[in-house]
Order: structure tokens, then C-alpha cells, then sequence
């Protein structure tokens, strides 16, 4: 193929995206567009806030700390919900609206637990703040 059969297609690529909408949808999510990016943003930082948390209660938990069981139960759960969460907003699936309802009360919970260690753990203050984050997006979602 030379220089100017390769310009005749994407030029007709170009024009077959406009002429039908949905192929332009198409494209549009493969340049980043996802309709559901801002709670895949936000259960992904849930998760990486989750599992510092996790780390972090482990360590305590390992120093005769049982105070952080309870903190390390919670984030584990939503560290599942918001995995599954993540996946299925990633797929636009059809049972993405009653998964976020789920994600929103395991964040809840999370979010409360290491609210009562966040002016003593830095781990839990940001798994905090990123679960408030993502249980409002949750709970928008799910309405």
C-alpha cells in the first residue's frame, strides 16, 4: 500500500465515523471517553488506599494491636465490592446501578471504621477520605 492509498482510507474511515453515529460512540470510547470513568477513578483509588490500609492494619495487628481487626475487616470487604464495582462499570454492565448500591454501604462501613483510627493512622485517614469519596459516586450512581 503506498502513501496515497493509505491517506484514501483513513479519509474514508474518517468520513464512515460520521456518517454513522455509533461507530463514532465507538471510537470516541477508545479515546477515553468512558461514560462511567469518574467511579472507575474512584474505586480504583479505594482500592489502592484499601490495600494500604489492609497493609498497615496487618502490621499493627501483628504488633498485638486487635483494635485494628475490626478496621481491616471492613476494608477488605470493600476492597471485594469495589474490585467487582470497578469491573463492571469498566464493561458498562446491566448490573452496574445494585452494585454500587453494595460498593456505597461497604464504603460506608470502611469509612466509618477508619474514621475511628484516622487522627492516629495516615493509612487510615486516606482509606477514609478515598471511601467518602467513592460512596458519594456510589450512591450517585445507584440512584
Amino acid at each position: 500500500m503506498d502513501r496515497r492509498d493509505l491517506l484514501k482510507s483513513a479519509g474514508l474511515l474518517a468520513f464512515a465515523s460520521m456518517v454513522n453515529p455509533a461507530r463514532a460512540e465507538h471510537e470516541h470510547h477508545h479515546m477515553g471517553g468512558h461514560p462511567y470513568q469518574k467511579v472507575i477513578d474512584t474505586t480504583s483509588d479505594c482500592i489502592q488506599k484499601g490495600n494500604i490500609c489492609i497493609a498497615h492494619c496487618l502490621m499493627l495487628l501483628g504488633d498485638g494491636d486487635k483494635e485494628m481487626a475490626a478496621c481491616a475487616k471492613s476494608a477488605s470487604q470493600m476492597l471485594a465490592t469495589c474490585n467487582a464495582l470497578m469491573q463492571l462499570a469498566s464493561q458498562e454492565s446491566s448490573h452496574l446501578r445494585e452494585m454500587a448500591k453494595i460498593a456505597a454501604t461497604t464504603c460506608k462501613e470502611c469509612e466509618d471504621e477508619c474514621k475511628k483510627h484516622a487522627d492516629k493512622h495516615e493509612a487510615c485517614k486516606n482509606c477514609m477520605e478515598s471511601c467518602k469519596a467513592c460512596r458519594k459516586e456510589c450512591e450517585t450512581l445507584a440512584t
